[in-house]
């Protein structure tokens, strides 16, 4: 048996491509891989432990307790329907009067223990926390429940859970990897300066970060005195346009002579999706198509209803990870448009655009240095404000009234994909492991490589 790698990641694990194409990397040379992630109870089918066909083992932590969730559920039924639930106060009294009767110390001491926790955590907003300290623990618990040989936080909200795993009472230290998607110091939702103190406390304790580009790694540097490993954002390769599995033409009743203007991700402020709506009405032709789910959904649709673009903008919601080039190379465009709100936002190379570049899909993008360097110096697209609507149109009108260039474009996505792609990263991976662990994996992935 392989070394025994523990990793962590903060999300329900249904469709992070990153983390899956990491896990599947370190099985495939013989690691034995454990997955700790966050189980979501509103989603029947979603299993707490599964065995991937890729070799590795996810377990998903509760995500919920159940005397919050009904509590919870009970206020926000009294608030909304007072007088019909007068029988529910009656029955509350019943039982305190039958207590304050047989057991009336005991009775009195857990009501204002009651009283005051519904007080805390609803009045105070402080259910949340509890909830995010609950799924903290377990993931604590299960990561020091084997003897694991290394450790793996995917982001600052696991950096915990492998330190306290990897170096807390322990004789010999457990190598940690810290990788890090984000610049967890500039990036939306992250404004409180904490996050930038723990992530310069915890970093003593880990063995190794990586970051996403050199842009990123840059940034690290001049913040913390180190540069960090570099492990691009890139797709495990695939022509999906072999595969007729999925027609968004035929799903979403469009026409056939109609091009699909596309962008697949999440639905999050400062992604320039607002902008894109705002544009639509400016497009010579094309039906707009949004795959996803995100806070800021439900916004979006309310906004397409008010200017009365039902008929050209489509929502569809997020697909898993697998079947996802089956739906990307459908489409005309696709659109990477981040507006430059954080660092993080400036210096990303997002997973999408390499999705957009795999399927053969020209790409509308933003002007930010990681992302210019591809779509400008391979030809994949077009370079546009993000900011700017109507020079987003402009973007969109040039691809689709030259279909020659268009053409030219995808043409040069199918070359590009050779490059940017999962096998040459892959490598780089491993080579990580291998300096921390004193294996020779690189040398079992070449095996596999040659014997593909």
């Amino acid at each position: 048996m392989g070394k025994k790698v523990c990793m962590f990641v903060w999300n329900h694990f249904t469709n992070d491509a990153r983390v899956l194409r990491e896990c599947s990397a370190l099985a495939e040379v013989g690691c034995d891989v454990d997955l700790i992630c966050i189980h979501d109870y509103k989603t029947q089918d979603l299993p707490r432990f599964e065995t991937r066909k890729e070799g590795f083992r996810v377990t998903r932590v509760k995500n919920n307790i159940a005397m919050f969730r009904i509590a919870a559920k009970w206020l926000s039924q009294m608030k909304k329907q007072p007088k019909q639930n007068l029988v529910s106060i009656f029955f509350i009294l019943a039982i305190v009067m039958l207590g304050l009767f047989f057991f009336p110390k005991t009775t009195i001491v857990l009501g204002i223990f009651a009283f005051l926790t519904l007080i805390l955590l609803f009045k105070l907003g402080m259910a949340k926390h509890v909830i995010r300290f609950y799924i903290f623990s377990q993931m604590v618990y299960w990561g020091r429940k084997k003897r694991y040989d290394i450790y793996h936080s995917n982001d600052l909200n696991t950096l915990p859970q492998g330190v306290l795993c990897a170096r807390w009472f322990r004789w010999k230290k457990i190598p940690l990897v810290y990788d890090s998607h984000e610049v967890q110091t500039s990036r939306t939702g992250y404004d409180s300066p904490v996050y930038g103190w723990l992530e310069k406390f915890l970093l003593r304790f880990t063995d190794v970060m990586i970051q996403e580009n050199h842009t990123r790694a840059a940034f690290i540097e001049e913040l913390y005195g180190f540069y960090p490993k570099v492990l691009h954002n890139y797709p495990i390769p695939s022509t999906p346009e072999d595969s007729d599995r999925v027609s968004l033409h035929d799903l979403l009743q469009i026409p056939k002579d109609e091009p699909i203007l596309l962008y697949q991700g999440g639905i999050q402020m400062g992604r320039g999706l607002e902008k894109i709506i705002d544009a639509v009405p400016l497009f010579h032709r094309g039906r707009m198509v949004f795959i996803g789910d995100g806070r800021i959904k439900p916004d979006l649709m309310k906004k397409v209803q008010v200017m009365n673009l039902e008929d050209q903008v489509y929502f569809v919601d997020k697909v898993p990870v697998e079947v996802l080039p089956d739906y990307t190379k459908n489409a005309y465009l696709g659109f990477q448009v981040l507006n430059n709100v954080c660092f993080n936002h400036y210096s990303a190379s997002s997973n999408k655009l390499f999705e957009y570049l795999m399927a053969g899909v020209p790409v509308v993008a933003c002007s930010f240095p990681e992302i210019k360097k591809v779509v400008k110096g391979d030809g994949c697209g077009v370079c546009i404000d993000s900011h700017d609507v109507l020079d987003i149109a402009r973007g969109v009108n040039l691809l689709l009234d030259d279909p020659k260039l268009r053409e030219q474009m995808h043409q040069n996505c199918l070359q590009a994909r050779h490059k940017y792609n999962w096998l040459v990263e892959k490598r780089n991976f491993i080579e990580i492991y291998d300096q921390l662990l004193g294996t020779e994996y690189v040398k079992r992935f070449s095996n596999v490589q040659e014997n593909a």
